[in-house]
């Protein structure tokens, strides 16, 4: 195992980890629009580059370990301390690998985080519309189970739309 070796599949996993968050934005961009009709397509996008992101993982890990054992650390040693004790100019390298990973995973978990809240919004607007048009009221019960029925108040539809 070398440090060439590592580099390159480091810089594979910033790639896939940029295309996921190009992948997620899409999404987002489609359920911002209520543009249901290919958000199927561009979830099944995001798990193949998620499977492409494991499988890189896999080879990273063991690429880090080779590396970590020939510097003389844990085998589990972090990318961290791998740039600490790794020679010039591969420690800086590294340490610029560091900071795109903590970037960019920041950046996913923010817009994984939107993506799931714009989902529960329209999966809740969805079921209120058709309650409505239902006739029936869902509300809470004592223990918290969903209870169908109860008092259903008068709404306003506007038919022009």
């Amino acid at each position: 195992m070398s440090l060439t070796d590592l580099s390159s599949v480091l810089w594979r996993a910033r790639e896939l980890l940029e295309l996921l968050l190009f992948k997620l934005e899409e999404e987002q961009l489609l359920l911002a629009s209520n543009r249901s009709r290919w958000l199927a397509h561009a979830t099944r996008e995001v798990e193949v580059v998620l499977d492409q992101i494991r499988q890189t993982e896999v080879a990273r890990a063991a690429y880090a370990q080779g590396v970590a054992i020939e510097l003389g650390l844990n085998a589990e040693a972090s990318l961290g301390e791998l740039a600490d004790a790794a020679p010039a100019p591969w420690s800086d390298l590294l340490h610029q690998h560091r900071r795109a990973f903590l970037t960019l995973t920041s950046e996913i978990s923010a817009i994984a985080e939107s993506n799931r809240e714009l989902l529960t919004a329209g999966q809740r607007a969805a079921r209120e519309t058709m309650l409505a048009f239902a006739g029936t009221v869902e509300t809470y019960g004592r223990q918290g189970q969903t209870v169908t029925g109860g008092v259903r108040r008068p709404s306003l539809v506007d038919e022009a739309i």
